[in-house]
């Protein structure tokens, strides 16, 4: 009989209450972080009392992911609870002593999506260096990620760190966060009490299983699963403002559109590529409220037909290539709300927009990734938690 799906939270208070005995807890969260019945650990931790839950850490978004991507969040005290919401995206981006002082573990859990430019991998890292500085223990309960044993897109490039390039990974790293933990824990060489809460009943799979968890959105942008498995090819568009990438619609990072493209060329340019994985489809959608304004876009919608094969980073600089073709270099660059440094933060590179620019082929700018990552491969394959199997397309090989 197949085993019955737990997340990493279940599993910690099913399975290791003891870790929790005695200790004040600080939990990094937010409201999306949900167990089988659609409970907040949060709300779960609460409630229990034989936990003392004293702080929440909210990361990018807010405890209650109301707040718009960039937008900083401040201290807050939860309504009912009166528990303080410390920020980890306002002021500070690391939690400090003073936030940290009457906590003794820290749990966290987030719904991570497995790409380096989604902050919480960020988060993810100060919280892990704070609590080895502090002498803190952190355990990490996990969860799932849609693309969990695919690694594509380039190295992130010194002295191109930022907040959306805070680890030195590819940008898809095929890791779920206790993995992840683990990973940054080694490749920071940190000395710190780590503790994994890991999953039940799961297979790593980019596929949902049908008794996981219920999918609420981490961030207001990241609507469904397809949404954060999409996120890694399309994220590039926030960068390149004239193209929409539908933020706005059911199908954020699912869609592309522009009041001057056409979304049947743009749909058969994609196609001849013959890009693994992925299809696409010519599809007309609405957009409120965009840099664009309120219309009816023409546009391209991509569906992930098999995500061990999918390869997200190559598919967005596809896109961008294709578009460069049918409509020029200038059309996609030299607007005014094209962000070029934004892009290379993105990338964590400026290598791969200046190739693209250069009209290099984007397979021929994907071919260097894979011997780059060789040492990032060898430590990743030394953390994964729940096995991989042969027909894992890794960073192209």
């Amino acid at each position: 009989m197949k085993e019955l799906f737990c997340p990493g939270i279940s599993t910690l208070l099913a399975e290791q209450r003891e870790c929790l005995a005695g200790k004040r807890i600080g939990l990094v969260s937010n409201a999306a972080s949900i167990d089988s019945l659609g409970c907040s650990t949060a709300e779960l931790l609460w409630r229990d009392r034989q936990i003392e839950l004293v702080a929440l850490l909210a990361p990018e978004h807010g405890y209650f992911g109301t707040l718009g991507a960039g937008k900083k969040c401040s201290y807050a005290r939860h309504p009912e609870w009166g528990l303080p919401i410390f920020s980890l995206y306002g002021k500070a981006r690391k939690p400090s002593a003073k936030m940290l002082k009457n906590i003794d573990l820290i749990i966290f859990d987030l719904q991570d999506i497995g790409a380096r430019c989604y902050t919480y991998v960020s988060t993810l890292r100060n919280v892990l260096e704070a609590a080895a500085e502090l002498g803190k223990e952190v355990i990490v309960a996990d969860r799932p990620v849609p693309l969990p044993r695919v690694v594509d897109g380039p190295l992130l490039q010194k002295g191109f760190e930022s907040f959306v390039a805070h680890v030195r990974t590819p940008m898809s790293y095929g890791m779920t966060p206790a993995e992840t933990a683990l990973w940054i824990q080694h490749e920071l060489g940190l000395d710190l009490e780590l503790g994994l809460a890991l999953m039940k009943g799961y297979q790593r799979d980019g596929r949902r299983g049908v008794n996981w968890t219920p999918w609420f959105p981490p961030s207001p942008g990241m609507r469904s699963w397809e949404s954060a498995m999409c996120f890694p090819a399309t994220v590039c568009f926030e960068a390149l403002g004239s193209v929409d990438h539908g933020r706005t619609t059911n199908l954020a990072f699912q869609v592309l559109g522009s009041k001057w493209m056409n979304g049947t060329g743009v749909t058969e340019c994609l196609r001849r590529r013959e890009l693994p994985g992925v299809q696409f489809y010519a599809h007309r959608y609405a957009v409120a409220g965009s840099m664009l304004g309120d219309r009816v876009m023409d546009g391209v919608r991509m569906s992930v037909t098999a995500p061990h094969h999918f390869r997200p980073v190559l598919t967005g600089l596809t896109i961008v290539a294709c578009l460069q073709e049918l409509y020029g270099v200038d059309q996609v660059w030299a607007k005014k709300t094209a962000r070029p440094e934004f892009f290379d933060k993105l990338f964590g590179t400026d290598e791969v927009r200046e190739s693209l620019m250069a009209g290099e082929d984007a397979s021929a700018i994907a071919a260097a990734w894979p011997e780059a990552s060789g040492p990032f491969m060898l430590a990743r394959s030394q953390c994964l938690q729940y096995g991989e199997t042969p027909d894992a397309l890794i960073s192209g090989t």
